[in-house]
């Protein structure tokens, strides 16, 4: 097929990029930056200079493209900018989907979050609401998440990846990323919150299976939840840095996601099942 994706030079783009080349797709990435377009073609791809901001230009992207399904997977996270994440994910989306519609596309596989759930017992699964009612600045980060949802539901077959927190290469938790500097600097503390993970590598295996996935909302997260007391003194220590601070308290909505649907429905299998093992092995 011919595949067009927005955010290929992402933390996930990166490595979904050439995935799909080596699938034996047509693979058109959007980038922002001439610079990374070379970077782009150096993985088997054609490139588009567009920012995603900027709807005439996603616009004739896409229709001069003319692809079969579009991936999005843009977001604005390299400089923690989450005013501009938000953003991304309402105008952006906005845009993204709209060309597509224009162009004909019927399938688009979309990056979203599995942390904006309602607060609640037990881990989250697909059916339940996104917390709409959250205080800021929560819910800035909410509303931008069901702006996206919404958008990429009006496609006629819409496939949104609710994705866990990141790790691994071109992430905040790797060994030169912001969270480690901040753990070896003490400053992030142990809670009871609970974490579901993943590893950028399944998030980029996630989407090219996607193409064949139903439609809907599905959870693509490691097979273990964790509180920070047990997660974090174990990435801590993989960094070789000190032992968090353990606090008795949790964020809102820090309750963790199921992978039932993604596991037993769409027999989805993560290359790194569980971060105790992930970490090590990311931050060798």
């Amino acid at each position: 097929m011919k595949l067009f994706v927005a955010g290929a030079s992402g933390a996930v783009g990166r490595l979904l990029v050439p995935e799909l080349v080596r699938a034996g797709h047509e693979v058109v990435g959007m980038t922002r930056s001439e610079a990374i377009a070379a970077v782009i073609r150096a993985m088997g791809a054609s490139a588009v200079v567009a920012d995603a901001f900027d709807r005439e230009a996603v616009r004739e992207a896409v229709l001069s493209a003319r692809p079969d399904v579009v991936i999005h997977q843009l977001t604005s996270l390299g400089e923690r900018n989450f005013a501009d994440n938000s953003r991304i994910r309402i105008e952006g989306t906005r845009h993204l989907v709209d060309a597509a519609r224009e162009a004909g596309v019927r399938r688009m596989i979309a990056q979203s979050i599995c942390w904006a759930y309602e607060p609640g017992e037990g881990l989250a699964t697909e059916d339940m609401p996104l917390d709409l009612a959250a205080p800021e600045p929560r819910q800035t980060m909410v509303q931008g998440v069901a702006a996206l949802e919404r958008a990429v539901s009006e496609m006629p077959e819409p496939v949104i990846l609710r994705y866990g927190l990141f790790y691994g290469p071109g992430t905040w938790y790797e060994r030169g990323g912001w969270m480690a500097e901040q753990v070896r600097a003490g400053k992030v503390p142990a809670t009871e919150g609970v974490t579901s993970f993943l590893h950028v590598e399944d998030a980029a295996r996630a989407a090219l299976l996607a193409l064949d996935w139903p439609t809907g909302a599905v959870h693509i997260v490691d097979d273990e939840p964790a509180p920070g007391t047990i997660w974090l003194p174990v990435y801590a220590e993989a960094l070789g840095a000190p032992r968090p601070e353990i606090r008795s308290e949790s964020g809102r909505g820090e309750r963790g996601a199921s992978n039932r649907k993604a596991r037993v429905e769409y027999g989805w299998e993560p290359l790194y099942p569980s971060w105790r093992t992930g970490f090590a092995l990311s931050l060798a």
